[in-house]
């Protein structure tokens, strides 16, 4: 924790100094080759840090998540419940189970080697709290409650809204509506695979198999999810904000005024922020690619301030024009015409739905030579934005 609080100070130290060197040079002058330089530079060291900054979140999750002791086996009174834990760690941890009858009740598949691994609830309910540890996506959207028995959820999505109040006399008849339409989208987790090697002395010797299984899978499939909510296409795999779609995010949800084509603007960022309505202003945030704090460093409001304010304490967040920032490596990063360049918005608008069902397979023998033990998990989940009104898209010119 040490070390996030030195390299968020350093990130600051380097902000202001980036920042008095383009004040020295003057807005607008041309810089000299030397100074040039001395910008690229610490432009380099600028977005390095942003990235062991990242990195460093990301492995203090992982502390936290990994020293946790495994949950009372015990739920409830329910001893079959108690038993299949133990036999699902025994599993885990040495490839096989003790009791035949729980042997029998877990496998699936293969009944020399363990099989697939149906995990138990328990298991799968804590695996998914891992996951909203390792992506700022699934702790800011909106998580259904994990389908148990359904293949998949339907909902309906408003698609065009009434339009037929007028004013008149007392008498006057009302005018019947033809605008007002509901449409029906249909969330189905799709499955999600992750191969994962662990020592075999580790599996046999670590007091909590369980925790340290969960934490592999959470950090492997994680990123995987975050891509997806970022730029999934829909097919297989969650919907992304990035992506645009009739089914989620249009093309009529873009702002491009006040960008040039290689750089978002402070015009620009204030055009995308008042195209929001008020009632989604309140939990609205920022979402961007580490490689953009670059240029929103350098923004300046119309006094000459600058607009990014980046964090330098532990637990809170960078801000933009008086909102949070989101950093994701799956945000564009490509800054030419056209393209996107960051996302603004309420995060609830964007929907999760995960399945209980989950599977893990222990392969024992196949890296025997290296003393390892290969699990193959399988996840199911699917995420989409529901409500394209509170999202604004940035787009360059």
């Amino acid at each position: 924790m040490a070390k996030l609080f030195e390299q968020l100070q350093n990130r600051a130290s380097l902000t202001e100094s980036i920042r008095a060197l383009m004040d020295k040079c003057g807005d607008g002058k041309e810089m000299s080759a030397e100074a040039k330089d001395q910008l690229t530079k610490m432009e380099g060291e600028f977005d390095s840090l942003n990235a062991k900054i990242q990195t460093e979140q990301k492995q203090l999750d992982r502390e936290r998540v990994i020293g946790e002791k495994i949950a009372d086996a015990v739920d409830n009174g329910n001893t079959k419940h108690a038993e299949l834990l133990t036999a699902f760690s025994n599993v885990l941890r040495h490839g096989t189970v003790q009791a035949k009858h729980l042997y029998t009740a877990l496998q699936m598949d293969n009944p020399t080697q363990a099989g697939y691994l149906v995990a138990p609830e328990k298991f799968v309910s804590e695996l998914i709290k891992e996951l909203a540890d390792t992506t700022f996506m699934r702790q800011k959207a909106r998580v259904l409650p994990p389908l148990r028995f359904a293949q998949s959820l339907g909902y309906p999505t408003q698609t065009g809204a009434m339009s037929s109040f007028t004013w008149g006399t007392e008498l006057q008849a009302p005018t019947a509506d033809t605008s007002l339409a509901f449409g029906k989208r249909e969330f189905k987790p799709h499955a999600g695979t992750s191969e994962i090697l662990i020592s075999k002395t580790l599996a046999r010797n670590v007091a909590d198999i369980d925790a340290l299984i969960r934490n592999a899978i959470a950090e492997e499939i994680g990123a995987a999810l975050e891509e997806a909510y970022m730029t999934g296409d829909g097919v297989n795999k969650p919907l992304g904000l990035f992506t645009a779609s009739a089914d989620g995010i249009n093309t009529d949800r873009d702002v491009y005024l006040g960008n040039t084509a290689t750089e978002m603007k402070f015009d620009g960022l204030i055009e995308a922020q008042y195209s929001l309505k008020t009632q989604y202003q309140a939990g609205a945030e920022w979402v961007f690619n580490r490689l953009a704090l670059k240029q929103l460093a350098k923004l300046k409001n119309s006094d000459g301030q600058y607009i990014w304010q980046a964090a330098v304490t532990l637990g809170t967040p960078n801000m933009l024009l008086g909102k949070p920032v989101n950093i994701t490596e799956f945000a564009p990063s490509t800054f030419t015409a056209g393209l996107y360049a960051g996302l603004y918005g309420n995060l609830k608008g964007y929907w999760i739905v995960d399945s209980l069902a989950m599977e893990i397979q222990v392969l024992n023998e196949l890296y025997a030579r290296t003393n390892q033990v290969d699990y193959l998990a399988r996840v199911e989940t699917d995420g989409a934005p529901v409500e394209p009104w509170s999202f604004v898209r940035i787009r360059l010119a």
